[in-house]
């Protein structure tokens, strides 16, 4: 049996950039046995234009991330037709929104909202939301680490606006049990020890809303 309880059969692991949502939901889906879908940024064209440009960008890096993940939503749709799969993601489809609302202008936002009115985006709700969270400190410090060039040029003024709105998105999150981690002071990704803690938090949560802010261990 894997170290992750099976009760929860789909576990979104969601954060700011920078905070390892990818490489832990990576891990997670590993230890789970589980199918992994990811955002999949790499495969976005406009998203490194974006960085260099970002008024200049949004709108294209935008709709091509919201058409993307109504795809990937669709599949996921099909292959419920046939078997329940386990399955861990990097994504919310509702967080689409919040980076649509930080990064467009009113005119841009109202494309984007009748964009999004004229798909079918009935995304199944998971058994378990994982938040990471960290300090902007920490995310460009991370970021810097990891090496992806255009990535670089990201600032601490706009991660701070996406924490923010991170912070004022799940304030208001009830659609699914959520954990809320602060990873200011762990590495479950790289350290034993840190994943085994935030794996027994996971096997506890079934309803709510949870807070999990762990001392760093020796």
């Amino acid at each position: 049996m894997s170290r992750v309880d099976v009760e929860h059969r789909y576990i979104v692991v969601e954060g700011p950039i920078g905070v390892g949502k990818t490489s832990f939901a990576r891990r997670l889906a590993e230890d789970w046995g589980a199918e992994l879908m990811l955002e999949g940024a790499e495969a976005n064209p406009f998203l490194e234009r974006f960085y260099e440009d970002p008024r200049g960008a949004a709108l294209p890096t935008q709709l091509f991330f919201l058409y993307q993940r109504a795809q990937q939503i669709q599949q996921m749709r099909q292959s419920d037709l046939f078997q329940a799969e386990r399955r861990v993601s990097d994504f919310l489809l509702e967080k689409d929104k919040l980076f649509a609302e930080l990064n467009l202008d009113e005119n841009e936002f109202q494309l984007y909202e009748q964009a999004y009115g004229h798909l079918s985006l009935d995304a199944p709700q998971p058994d378990l939301v994982v938040y990471l969270q960290a300090p902007v400190p920490v995310l460009m410090e991370r970021i810097r680490r990891r090496g992806i060039a255009y990535e670089q040029q990201i600032t601490a003024d706009y991660l701070e606006r996406l924490v923010d709105a991170y912070t004022r998105f799940f304030h208001h999150y009830e659609q699914a049990p959520l954990l809320i981690v602060n990873t200011a002071d762990i590495n479950p990704v790289d350290r034993e020890a840190d994943y085994k803690l935030l794996l027994e938090q996971l096997r506890q949560v079934r309803s709510g809303r949870h807070f999990f802010n762990p001392s760093p261990i020796a």
